[in-house]
């Protein structure tokens, strides 16, 4: 038995069904939870160093504006319709992101975040004729406790709840809630006939167009097609779309995340960098980045890469790129040795005068930390004690906050944010203020 919001819940492995709960403009919405003043108003969040569109209200959807669009080129628009740019908040976002799916998680035993703004949940121990109210407790709930506005989705599987979402969430008349498996056969045939094949999970844009061509244009279409033949025409993945659709599920849930293959730490410079020194600090700041990553995954590392770069569309200026990877002696997770390894790479990648633009770091042969086999004769194994206080006090006091001296101080190099609002939740000194 499960109880959510005051309401009992009996699971059974019989009959399976989904729901994905979606939050609405997700980053616009944590913003707005914060500055009420945003709410109606058309409101964009940039990308690093505040470069292009990554978020949008409904509003500035509403004005035309695309995704990916630079914000250099809407200040016009925005002057004319008053559109407010925030720079991204991600220490916002994240823990907002981690309240919400708390909150979801009390509706079922079985919850696969599947990225920041989204969760799907097995929900077989709803009855047929409750889903619709759990879903409008669901909005309801997340609205009231968080200030964030979702949409949710049923479906017999993970792709037919996927797209139940997406109708939750463009057809007003279902009011945030939709439940395919609760439609009769002649209303689902006009629902799906009149939603592009485009907007089925995992047909992605490099399909649509074959698809397309060969009149299979929309979902019904799609659904009705013989899944050998698609198999041979594309890929034995459609085969699974196309069974999905038609209620047969193909793709688990998956409650716990597979650990990462692979890490990254790469930003782009919010000014350009010409001496090693610069370098030294931004590489060992996304070395430290990564290799918290690493140890909250309970991996280590066998293998740094670093590469360094010039801005590829300053075509009048020199270009420059390229990237080092090196093993290490033995697979490690302490930030001092693959700092270490890093910053070897990048003094033989370094060359001087160049205007750098970006820099990363990629930790690569990542195995279990609990399993890992050490070199016979290693003569530094690194810290684990260290590391696991250097962790807690970041995860307490906020990133950063003890850190490598290679990482610097100043940090001149650091991205752009300047229209970025407080981090209301994670941080002590930017908790608003009540007069």
């Amino acid at each position: 038995m499960l109880q959510a919001h005051g309401v009992s819940y009996a699971w059974s492995q019989n009959s399976p069904m989904y729901a994905l709960i979606d939050g609405n403009n997700f980053y616009v919405s944590c913003e707005r939870v914060f500055d009420p003043k945003l709410e109606g108003r058309p409101v964009v969040v940039l990308s690093n160093n505040d470069g292009c569109v990554v978020a949008r209200s409904q509003e500035v959807k509403a004005l035309g504006v695309k995704m990916g669009v630079p914000w250099f080129q809407l200040r016009d628009l925005a002057k004319q319709h008053g559109i407010v740019a925030k720079s991204s908040n991600y220490s916002l976002y994240g823990d907002m992101s981690a309240r919400m799916m708390a909150v979801l998680g009390r509706y079922s035993p079985e919850q696969e975040v599947y990225s920041i703004d989204e969760c799907f949940l097995g929900m077989d121990g709803v009855p047929g004729g409750e889903r619709a109210e759990c879903g409008r407790r669901i909005r309801a709930q997340a609205r009231q406790w968080l200030g964030l506005p979702v949409c949710v989705g049923f479906g017999a599987t993970r792709t037919l709840a996927k797209l139940a979402n997406f109708v939750a969430k463009k057809r007003p008349a279902f009011g945030g809630v939709c439940d395919l498996a609760a439609l009769p056969p002649a209303e689902l045939d006009a629902l799906l006939d009149g939603i592009d094949v485009g907007e089925v999970w995992g047909v992605g844009y490099r399909g649509t167009p074959r698809l397309k061509a060969l009149g299979l244009d929309n979902v019904k279409a799609l659904r009705d097609a013989d899944p050998k033949w698609l198999r041979r025409e594309f890929s034995v993945v459609l085969e699974r779309t196309v069974a999905e659709l038609n209620g047969t599920p193909c793709i688990e849930l998956e409650e716990e995340a597979p650990n990462k293959q692979q890490i990254m730490s790469s930003r782009a410079f919010g000014a350009y960098v010409y001496d090693l020194a610069g370098l030294e600090e931004a590489v060992a700041t996304y070395v430290g980045r990564a290799a918290e990553k690493l140890r909250r995954q309970g991996s280590r590392a066998g293998a740094v890469q670093v590469y360094v770069r010039t801005n590829p569309f300053k075509e009048d200026h020199p270009q420059y790129q390229r990237g080092l990877t090196v093993p290490l002696p033995e697979p490690a997770d302490d930030t001092r040795l693959l700092a270490r390894a890093a910053l070897a790479c990048l003094r033989r990648l370094y060359k001087p005068g160049y205007a750098y633009q970006k820099a990363g770091v990629m930790l690569l042969d990542l195995s279990d930390a609990g399993h890992a086999q050490g070199a016979l004769f290693a003569t530094d194994r690194g810290n684990p004690a260290l590391m696991r206080v250097m962790d807690r006090i970041n995860a307490c006091w906020g990133r950063g906050t003890l850190r490598l001296a290679a990482e610097g101080v100043h940090q001149g190099w650091r991205m752009r944010r300047g229209m970025m609002s407080p981090c209301y939740t994670t941080r002590w000194a930017e908790l608003p203020v009540v007069r």
